[in-house]
């Protein structure tokens, strides 16, 4: 008997620890709405054998109280096996805290019974459990900022479904986004197996990932796509996108496309619209090159805005390659060569300049490189090498926009030297980043670079303007406000010929006394005209007008 009583008993350990794991930062517009958030997955679990018989019932009443399921539903999961059941596998977080609250009174009710293991002898009780089985990406506006919100895929680990950044804001900011650091609490437990909090207990934070703040307001955004959906039908287009900045901060107010997706639904047919066609499309821009030209002419002192350009009626020779243009000059000047966008004329003028000032002169507004720092997957583009651009031909062809490809983005921060004395800003789409606690983390912006000299972009400035007002550009006119910018067409490329479908492009900006915009449009394919000036001219339009309407910009008109 005496070995008997000194013989070592197996007890239950008197420690406990509970973890809750940290959840992924979200993505929220300027004017604070979450675009992108995480919602916590929980699910119920319960040992039937641990039930006491007499109270099965009242355990399923208030389970489907708390829960919400049916009393039959989960009287049928009870009865179909004995030993543990999951009750539901999608328990929301704030089910999961009345749930957990319910565990404890069920507990102190003696809903469970204390029951001895047959293999070890000790004696436990296994309750309601309410565990964290992972987490899903939601977003509440649907198809709202797609594709430059991205997507994300599902992963998983030790049973916890998590998920990682695949395109766009949520790949490019992944590892911001993602939790630093999950909740651990560790010590004694009381009878009900919960852990005492005292000295001898240990307690690590909760750090979820860093919510980004964005410079883009939802309610803009939503205007914008909307007015785009409408015109893509309008103009039979492929699709239409719009990049609207602050010409001075390079903040962005809205990057828009027709093409977008439901980022928890994506089918098969929304594939092509997975990319962020602003950065990811990369097209030959046509005619909104020529004022990049002009400017590095203008910047070097090799033209003078009212030096006469013959305008040989519309067709002049090159070589072996004939240039047109729609409509025929005999003569006109310089600066008109840009107001009523001649070939001819711009193919003349870029002769002035050699190899090496071209192709540096391009390079030095941004083409080639990457327009942002803020997205992922851009498409960087071309240009002539040096070599190529001594050949009159690649240099007049280039002169015009063949011949070399870029992007929206890349365009759109080359045109805001014309509205910024001359200084080109990077596009910034995320302004700072917040912690758990919201303290914010501004990002710092990169510097913008002085390609051209403030007098050359406030000569280009107004001719952009005459542009507008006399030009390719009229139904840009909006009255109080200051308006320019320049029309693009041109052939698109398939298997390595022209064929005859078009992209057209509106690029210039949208001034009043206190604001100053960048603003750029393209329209990719559009069947009724391959005009710039009736397709992407008109959104650039309708897109000034919503500013206008919601405050953007004040036009200065006599009432």
């Amino acid at each position: 008997m005496l070995l008997n009583v000194l013989k070592p008993r197996h007890t239950p350990s008197l420690y406990a620890k509970e973890t809750s794991r940290a959840r992924r930062g979200d993505i929220i517009s300027a004017d604070g709405f979450h675009l992108a958030t995480t919602k916590k997955l929980y699910k119920a679990v319960v040992n039937t054998r641990y039930i006491d018989p007499q109270k099965k019932e009242l355990f399923i009443e208030l389970f489907s109280i708390y829960s919400g399921i049916k009393t039959d539903e989960i009287r049928k999961k009870l009865d179909k096996r004995k030993g543990v059941v999951v009750l539901s596998y999608n328990i929301s977080q704030i089910q999961a805290q009345y749930l957990k609250k319910l565990a404890y009174e069920l507990r102190r009710f003696k809903v469970f019974m204390e029951l001895k293991n047959p293999k070890t002898g000790y004696k436990s009780i296994h309750g309601l459990s309410i565990i964290e089985s992972g987490e899903s990406r939601e977003y509440p506006y649907n198809k709202v900022l797609t594709p430059i919100i991205g997507y994300p895929h599902k992963l998983e680990d030790d049973g916890y479904t998590f998920v990682k950044g695949v395109k766009g804001l949520e790949k490019k900011f992944d590892s911001t986004l993602l939790a630093r650091q999950n909740a651990l609490i560790r010590g004694r437990r009381d009878v009900n197996s919960y852990i005492i909090l005292d000295k001898e207990s240990f307690t690590k934070t909760k750090l979820n990932g860093y919510d980004i703040k964005l410079t883009i307001p939802i309610s803009l955004q939503i205007k914008m796509e909307k007015m785009l959906d409408s015109m893509k039908v309008q103009l039979d287009a492929k699709e239409i996108m719009i990049a609207i900045m602050d010409s001075h901060s390079g903040d962005v107010l809205a990057m828009a496309s027709s093409n977008r997706y439901l980022p928890k639904h994506i089918k098969r047919s929304d594939y092509p619209s997975l990319n962020a066609g602003m950065i990811e499309y990369s097209f030959e821009p046509g005619s909104v090159i020529k004022p990049i030209t002009f400017s590095l002419l203008l910047e070097k002192k090799l033209v003078n805005p009212y030096d006469l350009v013959n305008g040989h009626n519309g067709r002049f020779k090159i070589g072996r390659k004939v240039i047109t243009d729609e409509h025929r000059f005999d003569w006109l000047s310089a600066e008109d060569v840009i107001v009523y966008s001649s070939n001819v004329g711009i193919a003349q003028l870029a002769q002035k300049l050699s190899g090496y000032e071209f192709y540096e002169g391009l390079e030095s507004f941004g083409f080639s490189h990457l327009s942002t720092p803020d997205l992922i997957y851009e498409k960087k583009g071309s240009i002539p090498s040096q070599r190529r651009l001594e050949n009159e031909i690649y240099k007049a062809t280039c002169s015009y926009g063949y011949g070399m490809e870029a992007n929206l983005m890349q365009i759109l921060r080359a045109y805001s030297a014309f509205n910024n004395h001359g200084a080109m800003v990077y596009p910034r789409i995320v302004t700072s980043f917040l912690d758990e606690f919201k303290r914010e983390i501004p990002r710092e912006q990169l510097d913008e670079v002085q390609v051209l000299s403030s007098a050359t972009a406030q000569r280009m400035k107004k001719i952009l303007i005459k542009t507008v007002m006399k030009g390719t550009g009229k139904k840009a006119i909006t009255p109080g406000l200051e308006i320019g910018g320049k029309t693009g067409t041109a052939h698109i490329v398939e298997k390595g010929k022209y064929v005859h479908k078009y992209n057209t492009a509106f690029m210039g900006f949208a001034n009043d006394k206190k604001h100053h915009y960048s603003i750029g449009v393209l329209v990719i394919q559009p069947k009724g005209s391959h005009f710039a000036s009736q397709t992407a001219v008109p959104v650039f339009k309708k897109a000034v007008d919503i500013m206008v309407e919601d405050g953007y910009l004040e036009p200065d008109v006599i009432k």
